[in-house]
């Protein structure tokens, strides 16, 4: 006697969902991450970047002349190191100093720089034979500068109008990382600054408007 045979139809998964419903839910749920993050992506490239602001350093220029300096008449090894010019200040007159070659002085010179209108400026420069000769001279024109408190109503004849600098200052004067000899700067009380230094043999005496003294000294070369 044949049994009949019943057929069977697609099993089921025990939880009773179709075998099919759960590879199909988790490429769903992956599709919707991958828009997420395409979506959070194409969102960052439409947003400009901000630049990061760079730091920026602003450096005033140092005046220069408007005239052009006359020629020295007189070449020396000496002078060929003394400046022409002189922050605004050209050279207008250069000739032997008598007074410091009678203070036994090599060779000595008294030059006078203009700015081409009412602002002088007048340098001393020698040389001697030895340091301490020059020190010892430097102290007699140090002992001489005025000390006198600025007279009321004097004002710098300077251009730049720029307040007057705390004076008197003294100091070491130093080249590459030596002390070659020192310093002295006071306001001479009439509108002008003094500055007297030494450097080895060389002496230097020079006389500007007092907001420009301090600028001058620093900008002479030796």
């Amino acid at each position: 006697m044949t049994q009949a045979v019943t057929p069977q139809h697609g099993r089921s998964s025990s939880a009773g969902r179709p075998a099919w419903l759960v590879p199909v839910a988790a490429v769903v749920a992956l599709l919707v991450v991958a828009g997420g993050v395409v979506a959070f992506v194409l969102s960052s490239r439409d947003t400009p970047a901000v630049p990061t602001p760079e730091a920026s350093t602003v450096q005033l220029l140092s005046p220069v002349p408007t005239i052009a300096p006359v020629p020295r008449a007189t070449a020396t090894t000496f002078t060929a190191l003394l400046p022409t010019s002189l922050l605004q200040y050209a050279l207008a007159a250069s000739v032997v100093d008598e007074e410091w070659i009678a203070a036994n002085a090599l060779e000595a010179w008294s030059e006078t720089y203009t700015d081409g209108a009412s602002a002088a400026l007048t340098v001393r420069a020698g040389q001697w034979e030895t340091p301490a000769e020059a020190t010892a001279f430097a102290a007699t024109l140090v002992a001489a500068v005025p000390t006198a408190a600025p007279a009321p109503g004097a004002t710098s004849t300077s251009t730049a109008a720029a307040p007057a600098p705390q004076l008197p200052r003294t100091g070491d004067v130093t080249a590459a990382g030596a002390v070659v000899g020192a310093f002295t700067i006071v306001d001479a009380g009439d509108g002008t600054g003094v500055a007297v230094w030494t450097n080895g043999t060389s002496v230097f005496r020079l006389v500007a408007p007092v907001a420009d003294v301090l600028d001058a000294y620093a900008a002479y070369p030796l």
